[in-house]
């Protein structure tokens, strides 16, 4: 049933999963809490554990950040319970069971399932779910999975659909699709970790890796990194040809994922792009690309993780770019070109590399960027002139029309 609080729509935020980024999301749900604008919309927060299990009534998310001394997590509280779903209800088959039914299923090694209160504790209903923003980083909620089982479901949500959520969140088919539609790509190999060397040996993997690289007229530095991961997980850059170094490279980004990309370090500065697209089918509306700035620059520097969300002292958002504004506005037009190019709706983040002489080439495109106060999408656009309340309520409405 309906809420009967007004006229308020009542929007699912997910947040947390089984993702490496599950943190990232944990504080961008919290952003997102913190400014939704609760006079139209009755926020219902779900949180899901790093064993994907769907939970509300734990910890506030709103008070999470990045600032303390343990990275914020999903964890089962004594007033958790778990979330259950009812596919064939659709937007009234949200369920709350007991908190003994989550204690069994964690002992069990298995998430709850519809008619676990089958031992006499009922089902509580959620409530009617307007629509879903799912605050979700990384597999398991920006690959697909998550909006795809929405779909079945039938219920409107915040973000790219299943075919642009996945491609883009490989980035190996990213390439493809940019490539394709004549849009400017970092030069690179893509390699299968599983078969390399024929699984002998690390070292073996080395000396192939050594082989490929001069076979694709690669240049080093080259960076190493899982092709479905986000956050700069498992990227590591390798500055000189050495087997070692690019097996161990190789190892590091196959905790991650198979399927690794060895791409040629582009001396280009790294410009993002916010991409707003709403209703879907108009045209996508660009921000003022942006420039994450490292303040703490070293001659083997990169923004990884810890330049990203750990060390707020470590860079610094500038927006826009300082560049001229021919080459900013190209960067929009290239960012809304490569979002239409992969199916994008709702929103992204087009990463580019722009070179000394002008060029834009894209990078990747994130589909759920983070939405963490530090983050660049939700600075980007109010430095054009969206402010974060306002962004999330055009995103919102942009579904439920």
């Amino acid at each position: 049933m309906r809420s009967d609080m007004a006229s308020k729509r009542r929007v699912a935020v997910l947040y947390g999963g089984r993702a490496d980024e599950h943190p990232i999301s944990c504080v961008s749900a919290a952003g997102v809490l913190n400014a939704i604008d609760r006079d139209r919309f009755e926020p219902a927060p779900i949180g899901i554990t790093r064993d994907g299990v769907w939970t509300v009534g734990g910890e506030d998310p709103r008070q999470w950040n990045l600032g303390g001394p343990e990275l914020p997590e999903v964890l089962v509280r004594e007033t958790s319970r778990p979330v259950l779903l009812d596919i064939a209800e659709g937007a009234d088959g949200f369920y709350a069971g007991a908190h003994e039914d989550l204690e069994a299923a964690s002992r069990a090694s298995r998430p709850p399932v519809l008619g676990s209160g089958a031992n006499g504790r009922s089902l509580e209903p959620l409530g009617h779910i307007d629509a879903v923003f799912p605050v979700l980083h990384g597999p398991f909620g920006e690959d697909g999975t998550v909006q795809g089982l929405l779909d079945m479901m039938g219920l409107p949500y915040i973000g790219c659909g299943v075919f642009a959520s996945s491609a883009c969140m490989d980035k190996h088919f990213t390439k493809i699709l940019l490539r394709a539609a004549g849009i400017p790509v970092a030069p690179g190999i893509t390699v299968d970790s599983r078969t390399l060397a024929g699984g002998e040996s690390i070292e073996a993997a080395g000396d192939e890796l050594v082989g490929l690289v001069r076979e694709a007229n690669l240049t080093y530095p080259v960076f190493v990194k899982p092709s479905r991961a986000g956050s700069s997980f498992g990227v590591t850059k390798v500055e000189h040809e050495n087997a070692k170094d690019l097996a161990r490279a190789l190892f590091e980004a196959s905790r991650h994922d198979w399927r690794v990309l060895i791409e040629q370090g582009i001396e280009a500065r790294e410009i993002e792009c916010a991409v707003l697209n709403p209703v879907d089918g108009e045209e996508p509306w660009t921000a003022w690309p942006g420039e994450i700035v490292l303040d703490k620059p070293a001659d083997d520097a990169f923004y990884d993780f810890d330049s990203k969300y750990m060390d707020a002292a470590a860079s610094h958002v500038e927006v826009p770019a300082k560049l001229d504004e021919d080459v900013l506005q190209r960067v929009r037009r290239t960012a809304a070109r490569a979002f239409k190019a992969v199916d994008g709706r709702g929103l992204s983040r087009v990463d580019c590399f722009v070179l000394p002489d002008g060029q834009v080439l894209v990078n990747e495109i994130n589909t759920m960027p983070g939405f963490t106060p530090i983050s660049m999408y939700p600075k980007a656009w109010e430095a054009t002139g969206v402010s974060y309340t306002d962004l999330i309520t055009q995103l919102i409405e942009g579904v439920l029309q």
